[in-house]
């Protein structure tokens, strides 16, 4: 079995995205990175959505890649290219451009793949027991250019360079302390932990997160010194666009409700109002 990347969404706006790989822990096939790709870019339209959950399947969350496929494409280079450029980065740029909040549940072993998934997402809660690591090192290959200018933004130069240099594995109170983690929840309680979190966040208003997700991806790709000139400009170009349209939604059914939810001292109730598209 090549592995799968399934989804399903609850009555309340919660998507809960599943790495099922039986038997591999949940290793990344090629199969499962263009799924990847197409269960986000779906996402990303899907008006009842208002927050996403990442998961392993058996509480495991991946284990990297799956290497019994490498030897079919890795060992020429156009083929390793398309791999790395068109398979593993489509699925991670479809997270990367996915509006609606994304929370890990990261438990047991999140290595390489599993490292650059969770790097994509906008909360990371990890259960006290899980591992994190990149030791792709003991096969003699380094990170595809894209996925360590991610994780070394995301998780750090020092969690980095361990990880790749060192072949290390962290757990994740050393993680946390790192700031690549939100939070640690005790062994056993992560699934908890991360239902309340999600569950919060949809409760809370979709066009706002949207809004703010977007700005935050247009501002740090501005800011970074190392991005091509084409590229900053698009940023910019983004920046723009967001900055005249920043307050269009002074007038939006959420705005309204939230306000005076706050003025009458209740709870908001943004599910009566709009789709957040």
């Amino acid at each position: 079995m090549p592995g799968r990347v399934d989804f399903e969404t609850s009555k309340r706006g919660v998507a809960t995205v599943t790495l099922s790989h039986s038997g591999k822990l949940n290793a990344m096939s090629r199969d499962m990175w263009r799924q990847l790709r197409t269960v986000f870019t779906s996402l990303q339209s899907a008006g009842d959505v208002r927050c996403i959950v990442i998961r392993g399947e058996g509480g495991q969350f991946c284990a990297g890649g799956d290497i019994s496929e490498y030897a079919d494409f890795r060992f020429e280079e156009s083929t390793l290219r398309a791999f790395h450029e068109d398979d593993v980065w489509g699925g991670l740029q479809a997270m990367l451009d996915c509006d609606v909040p994304i929370v890990a549940q990261l438990e047991g072993n999140c290595m390489g793949a599993g490292v650059e998934i969770a790097c994509c997402c906008d909360i990371r809660i990890a259960d006290a027991a899980a591992r994190f690591g990149a030791p792709i090192a003991r096969l003699g290959f380094p990170m595809a250019p894209h996925e360590i200018e991610l994780v070394l933004r995301e998780a750090g130069a020092l969690s980095l360079r361990e990880m790749l240099l060192q072949a290390a594995v962290l757990d994740a109170t050393v993680m946390l302390q790192r700031g690549f983690l939100n939070c640690v929840a005790p062994h056993g309680q992560c699934v908890q932990a991360v239902t309340d979190a999600a569950q919060n966040i949809a409760d809370l208003a979709p066009k706002a997160a949207r809004m703010n997700k977007q700005l935050i991806r247009a501002f740090y790709i501005e800011n970074r010194a190392s991005s091509p000139v084409g590229y900053k400009n698009l940023a910019l170009n983004k920046i723009a666009f967001e900055l005249k349209n920043a307050y269009a939604y002074a007038n939006d059914d959420e705005h309204r409700e939230g306000v005076a939810a706050f003025l009458e001292k209740r709870k908001p109730d943004f599910l009566k109002c709009n789709d957040p598209n």
